[in-house]
């Protein structure tokens, strides 16, 4: 189920990826090819501390639950699903309903050409227009120096976006028989 090797991205001469990228609302129907994005994330790096490909109808009640309250985008081109970006429950309790959890995912082969900053553009957007002031990412880092399963470009492309590191947690999960750390990053809209 790797959707990412018969994707290509368009680029232009300077890496990014060229006009036509349609940002949109996900829907249950997009649960297979965002699941076909997700699924090498899981089985071939430390990005997701998931072990297991979820099925699915699971990954379609996943997206039904988030737009229940929370914006749950796709980043489309010619008809062809090339990331997406969603907004979570950061705490459970009432008080903590103004602050949200990213996460955003995008195939593997369209990488580093300005599509992830288009979706959180996006995304940050109508998060303000709900009320959302703060932004917080939940980022998995090698304890100690890169590795073949997880490298820092996530917390490079959050630095970007205008998040701030705001603490660490060593050691605290184990996937491909190695320890990782998370770092919290957050961002005030």
């Amino acid at each position: 189920m790797d959707g990412s090797a018969g994707v290509a991205c368009d680029v232009s001469q300077n890496g990014r990826i060229e006009s036509g990228i349609v940002i949109r609302p996900a829907t249950e129907n997009d649960a297979e090819r965002l699941l076909e994005i997700y699924a090498p994330y899981i089985r071939d790096t430390a990005i997701t501390f998931e072990y297991d490909v979820p099925s699915v109808a699971e990954f379609r009640e996943r997206i039904r639950n988030t737009l229940e309250k929370y914006p749950y985008l796709c980043a489309e081109k010619d008809g062809v699903v090339l990331g997406y970006a969603y907004a979570g429950v950061f705490k459970a309790r009432a008080a903590y309903q103004y602050s949200v959890e990213l996460s955003i995912y995008v195939d593997r082969n369209c990488k580093g050409r300005g599509l992830g900053r288009k979706l959180y553009e996006v995304l940050e957007e109508k998060l303000k227009a709900q009320g959302i002031r703060n932004l917080y990412a939940c980022i998995a880092v090698p304890t100690e120096k890169e590795d073949e399963y997880l490298d820092f470009s996530s917390e490079h492309f959050h630095g970007h976006m205008g998040f701030k590191k705001v603490g660490k947690f060593t050691d605290c999960a184990k996937k491909f028989e190695r320890w990782y750390s998370m770092i919290w990053m957050e961002k005030r809209i």
